[in-house]
């Protein structure tokens, strides 16, 4: 696959060219004019971060909710709170599909800092039901795009609901620069989102397949008595200096994390991405995740090297789901579906726009299950 000499993404990504010296058009826009723009935008949300760090510690008992996922950025961010901080903070953990390496990386950190941790699991057979739906009528950004962005928002909002409930200021979460999507948050979640803005995606909703009840799981602020109090969401590494081999260095050497394997994203991560990527790689002909890590590289937040080697190694696997690309046939088996199912049926879906309950068409029979 032809890719960019300098970031290494794909010729096959979206809006993506590389020009006869093997170099994308990102790279050429790419300039020192823009890293001095996103270097002073960083500041002032680093200036941001201090205030709403400083403010927080009049809150009791605790002064932050960290988002706890037991993967290297989550568990560093924790550690820099509770230590350098010096912070009352609560640990947070949505146990959805997290792998065995992610909860041996918690309960080490957990340990080690000595912090207060809520873990909270939902039902197994809910989240079961939406990745069979969602990867079932993908839209047309792909799996990653489709299942995550609905994933992460009920995780997020269970953090919300959390925070709000014990009178937290602060939600804290691990997302690197390039996580989440802009649309969606750069920093911070705007404050209209988190209290004005239901969360409910209208794709589920339309469907006809979830209960009210089932719905009723993602975050709605208008449930609340008119005055209540709601968090910040806010992403410490955007306004922090961020290199993602650092972190990993950080937490291996502070003995949070066994070791650099275990602190590796391609370990931590939720085994069902490992299905995500085989669907994008069927359907777009990419690897979802690279466009985010060939900005970092672009960005000289992540290593060029590592990702040279490691990219090609992960789309083996998962083609040949050996390795870890094994849960690719596991998480079929578990969804009970095929290779076949893994269809985008609908167009780009509309960002956020939750309040006019819009979505694009999607099959509302309960034949799709």
């Amino acid at each position: 696959m032809l890719k960019c000499k300098n970031c290494l993404i794909p010729v096959t990504a979206p809006a993506v060219s590389i020009n006869d010296s093997g170099i994308c058009n990102l790279c050429q826009l790419h300039s020192s004019a823009d890293h001095n723009k996103s270097e002073s935008i960083r500041k002032a949300q680093e200036m941001d971060l201090e205030q709403a760090l400083e403010r927080s510690r009049r809150s009791s008992p605790y002064n932050a909710l960290v988002c706890l996922s037991g993967g290297k950025d989550s568990i560093y961010l924790l550690y820099k709170l509770k230590v350098e901080y010096k912070l009352n903070v609560l640990a947070f953990t949505t146990d959805m599909n997290v792998p065995p390496v992610a909860w041996e990386n918690i309960r080490r950190t957990i340990a080690k800092l000595d912090v207060d941790h809520l873990s909270f699991r939902p039902e197994e057979e809910f989240y079961r039901k939406f990745y069979r739906f969602l990867l079932k009528n993908q839209e047309e950004r792909g799996a990653v795009r489709t299942v995550c962005y609905v994933c992460a928002p009920l995780f997020e909002g269970y953090a919300l609901r959390a925070a709000t409930e014990k009178g937290i200021p602060l939600v804290l979460a691990g997302y690197s620069p390039g996580q989440p999507d802009p649309e969606r948050m750069v920093y911070e979640f705007p404050e209209h989102r988190i209290c004005q803005t239901d969360w409910t995606p209208p794709e589920l909703k339309n469907s006809g397949l979830f209960t009210d009840s089932e719905l009723l799981r993602f975050w709605n602020p208008l449930r609340y008595p008119q005055g209540t109090k709601f968090p910040r969401y806010l992403a410490p590494f955007h306004a922090w200096e961020y290199h993602q081999e650092v972190n990993i260095k950080k937490v291996v050497d502070l003995d949070l994390v066994k070791n650099a394997v275990s602190a590796s994203p391609i370990k931590s991560n939720c085994h069902l991405n490992w299905l995500l990527m085989y669907s994008d790689l069927k359907n777009l002909g990419y690897n979802p995740y690279m466009p985010e890590f060939s900005a970092l590289i672009r960005e000289g937040k992540a290593s060029r090297l590592y990702w040279k080697i490691m990219m090609p190694i992960i789309n083996t696997m998962i083609k040949y789901k050996f390795g870890l690309g094994r849960y690719v046939s596991e998480n079929l088996k578990w969804l009970n579906l095929s290779a076949e199912d893994l269809n985008i049926t609908r167009p780009k879906k509309k960002e956020w726009d939750y309040s006019t309950n819009e979505a694009n068409s999607l099959p509302s029979a309960k034949s799709q299950e």
